[in-house]
């Protein structure tokens, strides 16, 4: 009956101890799995991040060129405006050039015809006073 008892407490051992090696195997397998997972998860946020800077980089640039190409389109829309004001005043200036010619002109042909008007009106006293003075 001792051997019966000591042979079963040594079988039990012996799968004691297997039990143990595969205790100790799996919780290695267990570590290195969480370990890689671990690893895994890491490399996705880095993965992330830098997905999410170049994002926020493209943004930044495609906000510069807006606004640099909205600077640039107002600063062509300010030209052509003070370029239209420019003719405009060109066109003014002409315009008041030409009335004051133009007025001048007229001056000149009232003075012209004001003097014409004397000359004729002279003639006419020298013919009537010759006229006169033959009667």
């Amino acid at each position: 009956m001792k051997r019966i008892i000591l042979s079963i407490a040594a079988v039990a051992l012996v799968f004691n101890i297997t039990s143990c090696r595969e205790v100790k195997e799996n919780a290695e397998e267990a570590g290195n799995a969480v370990e890689n997972a671990a690893n895994a998860a890491g490399e996705a946020a880095g993965e992330a991040a830098n997905a999410a800077g170049e994002a926020v980089n493209d943004a930044t640039n495609a906000a510069g060129e807006a606004i640099d190409d909205a600077t640039n389109a107002a600063g062509e829309a300010v030209e052509g405006v003070k370029e239209a004001a420019g003719d405009a005043m060109d066109k003014a200036g002409e315009a008041v050039n030409d009335a004051k010619n133009a007025a001048g002109e007229a001056v000149d042909g009232v003075k012209d015809a004001a003097k014409d008007a004397e000359k004729a009106i002279k003639n006419t006293k020298i013919k009537v006073e010759t006229t006169t003075d033959d009667n």
